[in-house]
């Protein structure tokens, strides 16, 4: 009988790392210097004049966020390592942006519920505790390595959850919407797991991904 995809991935070999790097690579990931590009849909572009960023939901008003006035607010660089659910993983990795934490006290929102659902072009959405997003180094980034991230990275404004699978950072964010129950979003609809900490190897939700197990190899980099 063959294997699923999902089984694939699960049983995808992965090479040994030295001793001192270990206590930093998830079980089963594989170490890469490059930044492999993985999304779903086509790259988007932006009229930077038009692009705004929502914030809505459970929380006392609205507020919609210029891009200008996201560069206005105090900014944070942090580099981390990051982790994706198809196997690989890049160390000490820069980004350039708004603590999420710092975001919602420059505009001034305090959340009634404990759960987020992140909006971004294409229509992708992703899940998140607020617990998730509440940390020294969650950013809303517009930068990579000292520079604004790529098209196809992000730009212009990306989420960076460093401690959880990289799909839930969110590339092209538009929403940010305060939900008062933990809904799956776009990935975890189809078979990832409703949380994502890679530490504890939470990529399935066990149904089936059709996501072959080399799939962020044929991918292409920056």
């Amino acid at each position: 009988m063959s294997l699923s995809k999902a089984e694939r991935i699960k049983k995808t070999r992965v090479p040994a790392v030295s001793p001192e790097l270990a206590r930093r690579l998830p079980p089963g990931q594989a170490l890469t210097e490059r930044f492999p590009i993985l999304h779903e849909g086509e790259v988007p572009q932006y009229d930077m004049k038009d692009w705004r960023l929502k914030v809505f939901g459970a929380v006392d008003e609205e507020k919609v966020l210029s891009y200008d006035e996201i560069l206005a607010m105090p900014q944070t660089t942090i580099t981390v390592d990051i982790h994706c659910v198809t196997r690989w993983s890049r160390f000490d990795n820069s980004f350039t942006g708004v603590k999420f934490g710092d975001f919602l006290k420059q505009i001034g929102v305090a959340p009634k519920s404990e759960y987020v659902m992140l909006h971004a072009d294409q229509d992708y959405t992703a899940n998140l505790k607020l617990s998730d997003l509440d940390r020294q180094d969650v950013l809303l980034a517009h930068s990579f390595e000292g520079k604004p991230l790529t098209d196809k990275h992000g730009y212009p404004l990306r989420l960076v959850v460093p401690h959880l699978y990289f799909w839930k950072s969110v590339k092209w964010i538009t929403g940010i919407e305060f939900i008062d129950e933990n809904k799956p979003g776009f990935w975890e609809q189809n078979g990832f797991h409703m949380n994502g900490d890679p530490f504890a190897e939470e990529r399935f939700s066990g149904e089936d991904l059709p996501i072959p197990e080399d799939e962020w190899e044929r991918k292409d980099f920056d």
